[in-house]
């Protein structure tokens, strides 16, 4: 984990300075895409995403390194060759979980953070599950176990792939000749992203489109439908950790509330958005019928409120790098209460940005336990020992914090806006 936290000290300000390109150049063009409150949002629901995947809080039920010591029938000696299954593996299983995800009510909880946004650009890549612990899928990387190929190639070939797809989340770019028939190109994963009847789950390949030519879900962008972003359920907040988990909490509601018992069990394994029919008649949700004509969830906000989120996010940034610079020094329990103090952080101004009316008591509870730490400890996870004053800067900084979600709970005022029509 502390190798991967020390990766991300490169990518995350890499990928920043990219999102904020595309949202200078599409305002620079007159196409911005990128809306305040919702770009934050997805910076925010990144910084969770690999907060969990630093501190390792998931259990993987059959390791790829079990399966290779246990399972192997020959060993590629060729590196390259190695380097070759191991990308091919991947992508494959990425088409395949990514389709699970997609067609299961269970398992379409740990994707719904990433189509949770109604705009598509370079930052709604960076929305990626916290709610997954268990990991069952590693079975598809089988091919490349019996090959032999080592687990220390998958662990670097894997976040390479990973990386590789944020690219093709943008507007910006149009359709890409030859390259159209080979690899994921923007166009093919805004059909993806998209909510309209005609693009809804088609085009779950991840680097290479042929998988979804050969499994039949490809669906090329028509010129005359244009895509329409985000979830057909609309999450209506700006709090990622609350979308994580929206999914899952109505499935436990349907399940618990429905009277048939056969309902009971199957609900999990059935179509996503599948639902008891006593329950759907009972308690209804909302769900988008006309993609063409919906108001986009979005907040009215002052300047200086977005001034702020925005000084909430580079401090965010800024502690979460402290950590993974520090995962070592800082050692266990220190680095699962810092994750945890991260998570309340996120929690606690996402709630501010959905001006929601208990958002005060969520930054007010950061505030007493970061005022614990400090008084407790003396320091700031050892960052006393970079720069002294850092404990008096964190002071400070919780006691403003606090100061300005009580401000701009007064101040600020709620209103959806931005009608879609298309």
């Amino acid at each position: 984990m502390e190798q991967y936290g020390k990766i991300l000290l490169i990518a995350m300000p890499v990928f920043l300075l990219l999102v904020l390109f595309e949202k200078w150049w599409g305002w620079s063009k007159g196409q911005d895409t990128v809306r305040n409150m919702d770009m934050i949002s997805s910076l925010s629901s990144g910084v969770t995403n690999v907060t969990k995947d630093v501190l390792g809080l998931s259990i993987t039920i059959i390791s790829y390194g079990w399966m290779v010591d246990h399972l192997a029938i020959v060993q590629v000696s060729s590196r390259f060759w190695c380097y070759v299954i191991a990308f091919m593996a991947l992508d494959l299983t990425g088409y395949l979980v990514h389709r699970i995800d997609h067609e299961y009510n269970f398992f379409w909880n740990a994707h719904i953070i990433h189509h949770s946004s109604e705009e598509y650009n370079l930052a709604c890549a960076l929305r990626q599950s916290i709610s997954s612990f268990f990991r069952v899928f590693t079975i598809f990387l089988l091919p490349a176990a019996l090959l032999g190929v080592p687990a220390t190639v998958i662990g670097v070939v894997a976040p390479l792939h990973l990386f590789a797809q944020f690219w093709y989340h943008t507007r910006h770019i149009g359709k890409m000749g030859i390259l159209e028939k080979i690899i994921v190109t923007p166009s093919h994963h805004r059909v993806h992203h998209a909510i309209n009847p005609e693009y809804l789950d088609k085009n779950y390949g991840q680097i290479f489109i042929f998988w979804d030519k050969w499994f039949g879900t490809f669906q090329e962008e028509l010129p005359h439908v244009p895509a329409v972003y985000g979830i057909t359920r609309p999450a209506k907040t700006w709090n990622p950790i609350k979308i994580n988990f929206m999914h899952m909490a109505l499935l436990v509601k349907d399940a618990w509330r429905t009277q048939n018992w056969k309902d009971k069990f199957r609900i999990w394994i059935m179509p996503t958005g599948w639902r008891p029919s006593d329950v759907a008649e009972k308690y209804p949700v909302f769900k988008i019928e006309d993609p063409y004509h919906f108001e986009k969830y979005d907040t009215k906000n002052s300047t200086a409120f977005s001034v702020w989120i925005w000084f909430q996010l580079f401090m965010l940034l800024g502690l979460v790098s402290y950590l993974f610079g520090n995962i070592a020094s800082i050692g266990s329990p220190g680095i699962f209460i810092y994750g945890a103090f991260i998570y309340l952080f996120v929690y606690s101004y996402t709630e501010q940005m959905d001006q929601s009316k208990q958002a005060w008591i969520w930054d007010l509870l950061k505030t007493i336990i970061g005022f614990t730490i400090l008084f407790q400890t003396g320091d700031w996870f050892g960052a006393k020992s970079i720069l002294p004053q850092i404990p008096y800067i964190i002071g400070i900084y919780l006691i403003c914090s606090s100061i300005a979600c009580w401000y701009f709970s007064i101040t600020e005022g709620k209103q959806l806006v931005s009608k879609v029509s298309v």
